[in-house]
């Protein structure tokens, strides 16, 4: 059955990655039948709003397949106008009851972001643009105090969801009313596990307690 609310979309998302870390993946919606079931149409549960990192897959961490999930990416998860555009596709044509931002530990996008700003040095090409995205999360965590890397990731996690909310009113109106929800992920290379680090509504339900122990562990 296909999730058809922020929650059950979430819980869905949660089970498959708890699937993943613990070596008992489903693999499910990946065999021929499902290919051509889903060839006229596309339900997707849940939005991923990215990292282009080659590690981040998100079919594979999160269990799913073929018509699960609608997947954007940019490196360092940037939020620029053709992901909004993709994000207000998903949740309006779509219906798509989810969005997921989803960040990682060690992020390459936040360090050069970081490095650039360090220096003064100027990014060559296109990089720039996504040193300048970053930036506003470099200046959030600086005034929160927070130094660390990972830290510093989490804070762009957060800024993202809320970009995401700021510039999309179609989004914001999604979530407003139910339809939706915004969820902040980061997600840990070594481990495989992804955690919360934001969320809108905030009333989302927790991860259960034993899957928490099991994803820690």
């Amino acid at each position: 059955m296909i999730p058809t609310s922020p929650d059950e979309a979430l819980a869905e998302l949660r089970a498959g990655n708890h699937r993943f870390v613990t070596g008992v993946p489903q693999h499910p919606n990946q065999d021929a039948g499902h290919r051509a079931a889903v060839a006229d149409g596309q339900h997707p549960f849940a939005v991923i709003v990215g990292c282009s990192d080659s590690r981040l897959a998100a079919e594979i961490i999160f269990d799913r397949g073929l018509g699960d999930l609608f997947v954007v990416r940019t490196a360092g998860h940037t939020a620029g106008p053709e992901v909004l555009g993709s994000v207000e596709y998903a949740v309006t044509v779509l219906g798509t009851p989810l969005v997921v931002v989803l960040g990682h530990d060690s992020c390459g996008a936040v360090q050069a972001a970081r490095e650039a700003v360090r220096t003064g040095s100027a990014p060559v090409g296109h990089l720039g643009a996504v040193v300048d995205a970053v930036s506003p999360s470099l200046l959030r965590a600086d005034r929160q105090g927070v130094e660390d890397l990972d830290g510093i990731i989490d804070v762009h996690i957060a800024q993202t969801v809320e970009t995401l909310l700021a510039r999309s009113s179609v989004l914001a109106a999604k979530v407003a009313g139910g339809a939706c929800a915004v969820v902040g992920m980061s997600y840990r290379l070594s481990g495989g596990e992804v955690r919360t680090v934001a969320q809108s509504p905030a009333a989302l339900p927790a991860p259960a307690a034993s899957a928490d122990r099991a994803l820690a562990g």
